[in-house]
């Protein structure tokens, strides 16, 4: 059972900063691919940022200068950096974990909320 803990979500003004974790409890060896979702209300879940096994980096155009997502293998995490928040960047945001077998593994979501 994989097992993805997450943590920095919270209130913040509008052009503040958040930074997401997200802790895998499996080998960052087994997993293909890492990346954060994100749910507005009323809205699909959409991608924000995701980080393959190679580094390859993808995002969303509506985050690109704004956010960063990176890796540390040694601690089998992903991390977001977001800056200059907005207050449409406001949303539930999981972790999403692909294993290298093709199944796909979410976190429990963190709020982010951020205020005009």
């Amino acid at each position: 059972q994989v097992q993805l803990v997450e943590s920095g979500g919270g209130l913040v003004q509008a052009g503040g900063s958040l930074r997401l974790s997200c802790a895998a409890s499996i080998s960052i060896f087994s997993i293909n691919a890492m990346g954060w979702y994100r749910q507005a209300p009323g809205k699909q879940r959409e991608l924000v940022a995701r980080i393959t096994g190679g580094g390859t980096t993808n995002y969303a155009d509506s985050v690109k200068g704004r956010f960063t997502i990176s890796r540390d293998n040694a601690k089998n995490t992903v991390y977001l950096q977001m800056n200059s928040l907005k207050p449409e960047d406001t949303a539930v945001y999981y972790c999403n974990v692909r294993h290298i077998w093709g199944a796909d593994y979410w976190g429990q979501g963190t709020q982010v909320t951020v205020s005009s």
